[in-house]
């Protein structure tokens, strides 16, 4: 019986592409043209812009296309390294649009608008965020490629976005490529976005912007280098009517100056060197870098209760408190000698036993000791216990000091009696 012979089959499995799983070929170009085609058809009319945008966000793929997007938005074009827009060969197509931020007129309340814009889209397209970020440091590293007009409106918005919370402040950072900053751009472009910063807010949210960015310490690194001097800072920013930013450089420095005076301090105290020597090391600290005395009384206080550790009992640590800091009353009342840096003593005391519960019981004590120690006088003693006692533990430490202060008013009046006698005879 014959047999058919079976035919040759391929072998291996066949697999079907679905259409979702091809991928999309990258194209910018037609993303731009269909961008820049919607913004044409809303011109100037900023809520149909936004209107546009929203609409394409649910066709067009932004999180693919997002620095493209903030490409056109901002510069008008898709940008080159450098900073400039790349046109198509093709004349009959527009490569360019006129709604942007360069483009737009040169004016705080059509940069609000466009901030506007910005923010809108941001929180509709939340992933677009961290996109803008990226789209700022990038654009700024630009910043030699733009004219002088385009970097003013730059830094308007800029200064608008991040002011705003729109953007951190930590893209500034871009600011310190050697060619921006070598040839005083940086420089140029980072007072104009102050100015208009502290337009849009204030000097305070300024500073406090900065501080919290880290950029505070690092303001010098704007200028030059050859022009880094604390007189060319103070001189440049203070005639730009920035003479906050100067104050600001200023507490940075004494910052990093009180931190490593507490260091000296912490050491000579922990090596057990003379008291003379510590006040010698603080006096001259104070006069080289121009410190205030009430502030340095007030780090003396921090590094002497800093450099002992407390006894957790509560019943224990009066007694360690007072013998620690009976043998340094001389170098606290080496720093008291206005009124002033008394009552900031006896006021950082009082918060200072606030804060750490164990010494609740012993503000009266330490006052009475200072009092004795001539570190502290009747006269801020009494207008501390008025007026000027801060509000943390307020009535647990005036009913501590009651006492204290009756007897204070009875020597007094018993020394006025005792005058007026001397004056009858």
């Amino acid at each position: 019986m014959s047999q058919k012979a079976e035919k040759p089959t391929l072998s291996g499995q066949r697999i079907k592409t679905r259409k979702r799983d091809e991928k999309e070929k990258f194209d910018p170009s037609a993303f731009r043209d269909t961008i820049i085609l919607g913004l044409s058809e809303a011109g100037t009319d900023l809520e149909a812009v936004s209107k546009f945008l929203d609409n394409a966000g649910s066709k067009l793929d932004y999180r693919r296309y997002g620095e493209v997007l903030f490409d056109i938005l901002l510069a008008g074009g898709i940008l080159a390294p450098g900073g400039t827009i790349i046109t198509d060969g093709d004349s009959s197509k527009l490569s360019q649009t006129a709604v942007c931020v360069f483009s737009a007129e040169d004016s705080p309340e059509m940069m609000r608008g466009l901030a506007q814009v910005f923010t809108k889209l941001t929180r509709r397209f939340k992933y677009l965020e961290k996109i803008l970020e990226e789209e700022m440091k990038k654009i700024l590293v630009f910043l030699r490629g733009f004219g002088g007009q385009e970097k003013r409106k730059l830094a308007m918005i800029t200064a608008i976005f991040i002011s705003s919370g729109l953007v951190p402040t930590s893209i500034l950072m871009s600011l310190f490529q050697e060619h921006l900053v070598k040839d005083g751009i940086a420089l140029e472009f980072i007072i104009d976005l102050f100015l208009h910063w502290i337009k849009e807010k204030d000097s305070n949210n300024l500073a406090f912007s900065l501080r919290k960015s880290g950029l505070d310490s690092r303001l010098m690194e704007f200028f030059p280098v050859n022009k880094r001097s604390p007189e060319t800072f103070d001189r440049t920013f203070r005639e730009k009517g920035l003479g906050q930013i100067v104050e600001c450089q200023r507490a940075q420095e004494n910052a990093g100056v009180r931190r490593e005076l507490q260091k000296q301090m912490a050491a000579l105290i922990k090596e057990e060197h003379p008291v003379k020597e510590i006040i010698a090391t603080v006096k001259e600290s104070m006069v080289k870098h121009g410190l205030v005395e009430h502030e340095v009384v007030v780090l003396v206080w921090n590094t002497l209760m800093a450099a002992v550790e407390w006894n957790k009992k509560e019943e224990l640590v009066a007694e360690q408190a007072l013998k620690h800091l009976k043998q340094f009353t001389p170098v606290l009342a080496a720093f008291t000698n206005q009124a002033r840096s008394e009552l900031a003593l006896i006021v950082k005391i009082q918060e200072y036993c606030f804060d750490n519960m164990n010494f609740m019981k012993v503000f009266q004590k330490i006052v009475v000791l200072f009092y004795k120690a001539e570190v502290l006088s009747e006269d801020v003693v009494l207008k501390w216990y008025r007026e000027a006692h801060s509000p943390k533990g307020k009535s647990i430490f005036l009913e501590q000091m009651k006492k204290f202060v009756e007897w204070l008013h009875s020597a007094e009046e018993e020394s006025e009696s005792g005058e007026d006698e001397d004056d009858d005879d």
